[in-house]
């Protein structure tokens, strides 16, 4: 139940169901940037026949995103995401061309990582059954739950999958040549991967850094990218490559914003090519200075 405090007596918000889905729709574009840290590419965009609600491209992962919207259960996530993410695949070079016109930016094909493509679907709410299907750690169909509440309350929720989450290629439907290929092609990464032929010594100091950065707030979240992982409060705080002998962090931070007496971090504003967000970087290959680095990660909140 949801509620709000109204001179200290906790009242019960009331729902304001969606009239139509094309008001989930307005709402979630118009305010996409905000919600899910995506631009806005195409709004009913069709490709072959297929009407794909919105369009939208993540600038961190360089990867596009469709968003479906439903205003009731009776759809089946596995079966409309594996046809559009296929679809996706397929037609790479006309999501390209709908970029560069809509953006009137020279997008070019290998610009794109298309490993990290991926499916949103955005409803009131998943049966049991939408949830089950869609959970396995190596699909990329995420769910989000979208309320509207009286006194313009909204409630937004991304349903996180399982921790023991199973592979996708454990599983043997009718569609097993469309589901092959996603897994072929779409990677989605867990921590797991960044530990791949390092040593047990960098995996320990990530996890004491891991722990401070996570009791700095309740809602920071952990979402494992291609080349780091990054620790998130709505936008990323911080970023973190695990490196053969250490650990290399940036901190999303504009040059100017950080205050560093010690002067542990460096400048990154005009380096191309470096994989986190932020204009300040560090390197620590022990926890001599993990106060301290917390202490500069709480200016990134």
């Amino acid at each position: 139940m949801h509620f709000y405090n109204k001179n200290n007596k906790l009242l019960v918000l009331k729902e304001v169901p969606f009239k139509l889905e094309r008001d989930i729709q307005k709402l979630f574009e118009e305010n996409l940037k905000q919600i899910a840290n995506l631009q806005i590419i195409k709004s009913e965009f069709t490709i072959k026949s297929n009407r794909i609600d919105t369009l939208a491209f993540d600038e961190e992962s360089k990867s596009f995103v469709i968003i479906e919207y439903k205003r009731n259960q009776n759809f089946s996530v596995v079966d409309q995401g594996v046809s559009y993410l296929n679809l996706m695949l397929d037609y790479k070079a006309d999501f390209i061309v709908e970029y560069n016109e809509s953006q009137r930016q020279n997008l070019m094909r290998t610009d794109v990582d298309w490993s990290q493509s991926k499916i949103m679907f955005v409803s009131p709410g998943f049966n049991d059954f939408q949830k089950q299907a869609s959970n396995f750690k190596d699909l990329a169909i995420e769910l989000w739950e979208i309320k509207q509440f009286e006194n313009g309350i909204v409630f937004i929720n991304p349903i996180k999958k399982s921790k023991s989450a199973p592979s996708i290629r454990q599983v043997q439907t009718s569609q097993d040549s469309e589901i092959d290929k996603i897994a072929k092609e779409i990677k989605t990464y867990s921590e797991e991967d960044h530990f791949i032929n390092k040593s047990d010594y960098v995996k320990e100091l990530y996890e004491s850094f891991k722990e401070s950065i996570l009791n700095l707030s309740s809602d920071i979240e952990i979402k494992p990218q291609k080349w780091y992982i990054a620790f998130k409060k709505g936008k990323n705080i911080i970023d973190i490559e695990i490196q053969a002998k250490g650990l290399k962090m940036w901190l999303n931070l504009k040059k100017g914003q950080l205050n560093d007496p010690k002067l542990i971090t460096r400048d990154v504003s005009v380096l191309k090519g470096h994989n986190g967000n932020g204009d300040y970087e560090l390197f620590v290959n022990s926890t001599e200075n993990l106060e301290y680095v917390m202490s500069l990660v709480k200016q990134a909140l």
